[in-house]
């Protein structure tokens, strides 16, 4: 019986692994800002190349993000991440979060959309092209 249930457990965790990990796929800045209503308050990871870097201020990094994706006439191109990590401008980077809408932090720095309390971590590379 022990073999049984050790053989099951195997295979139940080889087949919802693959799952589960393609369930935690970024989402591109673009989504982010046109799914926002169901997406505020949630994690959420993004990939993408660091557009921008500002060092502790208010005691914490921030980081703009783009992905290609989004519209540049109306901003949702970037993402503004903040994060105690850090990287360079050009990085391709994934960054994991909260994504926190409508931010208004006054003097005039108001965030439509913005991740907070992000990692940062390198991107994976992406798959070599089959010759």
């Amino acid at each position: 019986m022990t073999h049984t249930l050790s053989l099951a457990t195997l295979l139940s965790a080889l087949l919802i692994t693959p799952v589960l990990a393609a369930g935690a796929t970024a989402t591109a800045v673009g989504d982010l800002y046109k799914e926002r209503a169901a997406l505020g308050g949630k994690q959420v990871t993004v990939r993408g190349q660091v557009a921008k870097v500002n060092t502790q201020i208010m005691g914490r990094n921030w980081v703009h993000l783009r992905d290609g994706t989004g519209d540049a006439a109306d901003g949702s191109n970037d993402i503004t991440v903040t994060t105690q990590d850090t990287a360079a401008v050009n990085d391709q980077v994934t960054v994991t979060g909260t994504l926190v809408v409508d931010m208004d932090f006054g003097a005039g720095y108001r965030y439509p959309l913005l991740i907070e309390k992000a990692t940062i971590a390198p991107a994976p590379a992406a798959p070599a092209a089959a010759q």
